[in-house]
């Protein structure tokens, strides 16, 4: 998590300080599209949040903890983490950051790599994960992964 959240914060602070000082340039309509990218990742927040009110930064499984398969977790297992990847390309891309856009890299990886200790500690420790890992088979993008 302390990969992830080093990594989230330099893609921040390197997109801010690249649209302050001018560093590089991304074309207007990938700004907007970048702008759209963030309020899609909101609202796809505020889906997350109100199907599983278990979801936590901490990967742990409470008393009477059960899996949840409706809203968006039935169509992807990990859907916090892939509102949080189109935040994360969308947040360099709204200030207009070719650099914040690398930056990007890294910290996907480190999402990808938390995700694959989630699921590694949810198939051991939750009840009924590993029936729904058949069941719903994307991780974080349907009909891709």
């Amino acid at each position: 998590m302390t990969v992830a959240l080093v990594s989230i914060a330099a893609l921040s602070v390197v997109s801010a300080l690249d649209h302050r000082l001018g560093w590089s340039r991304i074309p207007p309509a990938l700004v907007l599209l970048g702008d759209i990218l963030i309020v899609l990742a909101y609202v796809g927040f505020y889906l997350v949040f109100r199907e599983n009110t278990y979801g936590a930064a901490t990967i742990e499984v409470t008393p009477g903890q059960a899996v949840v398969t409706t809203g968006p977790y039935a169509i992807v297992r990990h859907p916090m983490y892939s509102w949080a990847l189109l935040m994360l390309l969308g947040l360099p891309l709204a200030l207009g950051s070719g650099w914040g856009l690398l930056l990007f890299v890294p910290a996907l990886a480190a999402i990808l790599w938390r995700r694959r200790e989630e699921e590694r500690f949810l198939l051991n420790e939750l009840p009924g994960y590993r029936d729904y890992r058949r069941k719903v088979r994307y991780r974080l993008l349907p009909l891709v992964w």
